[in-house]
């Protein structure tokens, strides 16, 4: 399957400044595997040392949050775009 992977500004330094990059992959574990062959150093911006994504980045496929999924074992149909957002924090 073929997923579309929006990149956010903060991680196109992988990407080589692409806001957007194709990867291949049944599942999003899959998927994350592609995207680091092909984009080295990105997995680990995306999952801790535990291999869970992040506590402060959000990975949805489609309109649905991979925490209220199966997470890494999320089905990824060909063409659904992923998109990785990191948590933004502020305040006064």
């Amino acid at each position: 399957m073929s997923a579309s992977v929006r990149v956010p500004t903060i991680l196109r330094t992988y990407t080589n400044d692409a806001s957007e990059v194709t990867a291949e992959g049944a599942t999003l574990a899959e998927v994350l595997d592609d995207l680091e062959a092909n984009h080295p150093g990105i997995r680990a911006r995306i999952l801790d040392d535990n291999g869970k994504v992040r506590r402060f980045v959000n990975v949805y496929i489609g309109d649905e949050d991979v925490r209220f999924e199966k997470g890494l074992q999320t089905e990824v149909k060909d063409g659904q775009q992923i998109s990785i957002i990191p948590a933004v924090a502020g305040g006064c």
